[in-house]
């Protein structure tokens, strides 16, 4: 596994954004301060919790964002089984590198007819 890092504040932000959009208070969910990357950071996904915690308890919200090459991005945040915050997972349609993080003006709810 990847050395883990302190997270940016760009990641709070879209996280805690996307959690409202996911119909939950923000507030109740204390997001880590180390965090590990996926593919090498190629395409923005992120794991908030350690291994032992990681057992996939479900989405809590997948939204679309257009990358600045116009390349759809889904977003997907999920939460382990014991109810915190697991991942935010980002999916490139042409798995190429995210180009500019997201903000959350830039995002929508997913719709499979968006990408």
């Amino acid at each position: 596994m990847a050395e883990r890092r302190q997270v940016r504040q760009e990641e709070i932000t879209l996280a805690k954004h996307l959690i409202s959009l996911g119909g939950l208070n923000p507030e109740e969910y204390q997001l880590a301060e180390m965090v590990d990357d996926y593919e090498n950071a190629v395409m923005g996904s992120i794991n908030f919790t350690p291994p032992e915690k990681a057992e996939y308890g479900g989405d809590i919200v997948r939204v679309v964002y257009k990358d600045s090459d116009d390349i759809p991005v889904v977003i997907t945040l999920t939460k382990n089984v014991n109810n915190e915050i697991l991942d935010m997972d980002f999916w490139k349609k042409d798995f190429s590198k995210l180009q500019t993080y997201p903000t959350p003006d830039k995002i929508a709810i997913f719709d499979q007819d968006m990408i």
